[in-house]
């Protein structure tokens, strides 16, 4: 499915169709027109986190007045993946069985920040977390709800996204498939996307399930420190 998503795009990176036949279908994913772009279906998430993870770089999430397009995302399994809540959240094993794919899993890090992640059930089930906006409209918005005025500073970091959108423990398991206002749209990814180890865990730090696009500067800030493995940030804020 993957390399017939890629001949159908015409490259390497996720970017927009070339035409309405190719956007509506691709092989069995659905896409529906909406402001934006294509509006992925829940059969876009019925494939493995890692996959999922690096296609919607570059993919416009739609929220309410506000939308931004995904710079940095990453990937945790279900099964075998220390880092990812199935391992230690019975919670979130329950959430993984009784939910659809395409579903919002947001949670409270340490009591502070709320993290938005949707829900993969494919092969391999598990979360993409949503961890970098880049603002495309509604700036006005996230900056009265982030109370900064640099548009680097609204949304690069989950917790500043969610912040940002105003993304809430009410939104867990919200459907992202059924309302457009509220979900995510295919768009060009305009520059190739780097797959790094993930940050802000402790737990199975090795796996390199970060993807981000390169040199946009609204990823998260302890993106250099990661990479070049001095102390870091958490990276949740």
């Amino acid at each position: 499915m993957w390399s017939e998503l890629m001949g159908c795009l015409g490259n390497s990176s996720i970017t927009r169709p070339g035409s309405d036949d190719c956007g509506i279908w691709i092989t069995d994913w659905k896409f529906e027109k909406v402001v934006g772009g294509m509006r992925i279906a829940r059969s876009f998430f019925q494939e493995d986190p890692v996959t999922c993870a690096r296609a919607l770089v570059g993919c416009r999430l739609n929220w309410g007045p506000c939308a931004g397009m995904v710079v940095e995302t990453e990937a945790y399994e279900a099964e075998g993946d220390a880092a990812c809540h199935t391992a230690f959240r019975p919670g979130a094993r329950a959430f993984v069985q009784d939910h659809p794919a395409g579903t919002a899993y947001v949670y409270l890090n340490y009591g502070i920040h709320w993290m938005l992640n949707v829900l993969l059930k494919g092969e391999r089930d598990g979360f993409v977390l949503i961890r970098a906006l880049e603002p495309l409209t509604g700036s006005a918005v996230m900056r009265a709800a982030r109370g900064v005025e640099n548009e680097r500073q609204l949304c690069s970091g989950p917790g500043k996204l969610a912040q940002a959108l105003g993304v809430i423990g009410a939104h867990h398991g919200f459907d992202l498939c059924a309302d457009p206002e509220f979900g995510f749209a295919l768009a060009a990814a305009p520059g190739p996307v780097v797959a790094t180890p993930r940050i802000g865990i402790v737990r199975a730090v090795e796996r390199p399930w970060r993807f981000h696009l390169a040199g946009n500067p609204h990823v998260s800030c302890a993106r250099i420190q990661n990479q070049t493995g001095t102390k870091k940030k958490t990276g949740r804020e």
